[in-house]
């Protein structure tokens, strides 16, 4: 019998891991050579364990019923990946480490010179002395402290995902109608509430919504990762949001239900079952009070005068998402309002369609990126893996007298947690 190309993988992948396992090991034994030996004999057996579970999920991932531990399957991802990618980059340094002495062992041999033998153990000696140890040794303890930090640097982000941060910013135009001036806008985005486990948490998240006293809210997609019934713990709680002008909502990617398998898909991916789940979606905004736009306006009057709130589905410039957005029925009825502001979830949206045929939309809001959940903001610095896929991944984006603003998340889908990126609530107040 043939093995087939997943059992292939699979005993690839594990003959992989075993090989960076005995590499980092070695490397491990020689840190700790002047260590206590019950000390030594701890941190080797958890060191193999910790290995052996990793291991065995790679085996008997197929096997196990996720779709039943979902938020533990998060948690273990966290782990398996956090310690799988320390490894790797302690292997990163113990390589540099081989090839430099490898360099060093050809130039010995080729040459074969008493006289650069002896420089190239000078040297090695003047490093001892001066840096107080060996190159070999720095690459070595420098390869643990990176990937030791990186993977407590993700175990501590487990503490963030309910970290709500409140940002808040001014926009000017000249053209937005003088009822409107002062209008407080809230922006929420990528909810996720298949990934919550904490409902008080969420509940003090919703508060905080609720305490800048908006007077619209405006929700960009994702409430849920795939499925209707994760909304039924925390309708109550996500039906408190309200403001005067309205609560108004979009739908983005994973609300369409296209990364659950649903049992009754047909050779054209077609579900009676997944239909029927974003019809009840649709429901749970309108139960929580929520204006859900599906390629349509809304026009808000106020003394006389009007904004335009256009909202469309899904649309994405990356095929592996949905592009179901209609910009052409939202539009409708909008031309002659003198200010507009669009809800669309992916911000590729806005390169893709908004800035080259649509340039009197004043202001998109968009999510979908969660900044990654993972970088450094600090004043003058901004640094996400996100930003290697998206243009516009966080925050404020401007090109003529168009502005993006990309929300980082309320929620969170993945990894259980944030680094640097914390989850958002935005004000913006038009002035």
């Amino acid at each position: 019998m043939r093995a087939g190309p997943n059992l292939l993988s699979t005993i690839l992948l594990v003959i992989i891991m075993l090989a960076l396992d005995a590499y980092v090991f070695y490397a491990l034994r020689s840190l700790m050579a002047n260590a206590a030996p019950r000390l030594r004999g701890v941190v080797f057996t958890l060191y193999w364990v910790l290995s052996a579970v990793v291991m065995a999920s790679i085996v008997f991932y197929g096997k196990i019923p996720w779709a039943k531990f979902m938020q533990a399957r998060a948690y273990y991802l966290t782990f398996a990946f956090s310690f799988s990618f320390s490894k790797l980059m302690v292997a990163l340094f113990l390589f540099i480490d081989d090839g430099r002495r490898a360099v060093m062992w050809v130039v010995e041999k080729v040459r074969s010179a008493p006289a650069v033998a002896a420089a190239v153990q000078a040297r090695e000696e003047g490093n001892r002395e001066t840096e107080g140890m060996s190159r070999s040794r720095f690459l070595l303890k420098s390869g643990f402290l990176v990937g030791g930090t990186l993977m407590g640097t993700l175990l501590y982000g487990l503490s963030n995902k309910y970290n709500y941060h409140v940002r808040k910013l001014r926009l000017a135009y000249p053209n937005l109608p003088s009822a409107f001036k002062g209008l407080k806008i809230v922006q929420i985005s990528d909810i996720h509430s298949g990934s919550f486990n904490d409902k008080e948490a969420v509940k003090r998240g919703v508060e905080l919504i609720q305490a800048q006293k908006p007077d619209l809210v405006l929700f960009t997609g994702d409430l849920v990762n795939d499925r209707s019934l994760e909304m039924d713990d925390y309708l109550d709680v996500f039906d408190k949001i309200n403001a005067p002008m309205g609560v108004f909502s979009t739908l983005g990617n994973h609300d369409y239900g296209d990364y659950y398998p649903w049992p009754d898909y047909d050779n054209n991916r077609r579900s009676r079952l997944k239909a029927q789940n974003l019809e009840t979606l649709k429901g749970i905004h309108a139960k929580m009070g929520w204006r859900l736009l599906m390629n349509e306006n809304k026009i808000l009057e106020k003394d006389g005068q009007q904004i335009a709130l256009l909202g469309v589905e899904n649309w994405s410039m990356n095929p592996r998402f949905p592009r179901l957005g209609d910009m052409k029925a939202a539009y409708e009825g909008t031309r002659e309002v003198p200010f507009k502001i669009l809800l669309s979830h992916d911000p590729t949206h806005w390169d893709g369609q908004i800035r080259t045929e649509y340039p009197d939309i004043d202001l998109m809001l968009a999510g979908h990126t969660h900044g990654m959940q993972f970088g450094v903001e600090i004043p003058f610095f901004k640094w996400s893996p996100a930003q290697y896929i998206y243009r516009q991944w966080a925050g404020l984006y401007e090109e003529g007298k168009q502005r993006l603003y990309v929300n980082r998340g309320f929620g969170f889908l993945g990894y259980p947690g944030r680094v640097g990126i914390l989850p958002e609530i935005t004000v913006i107040e038009l002035v």
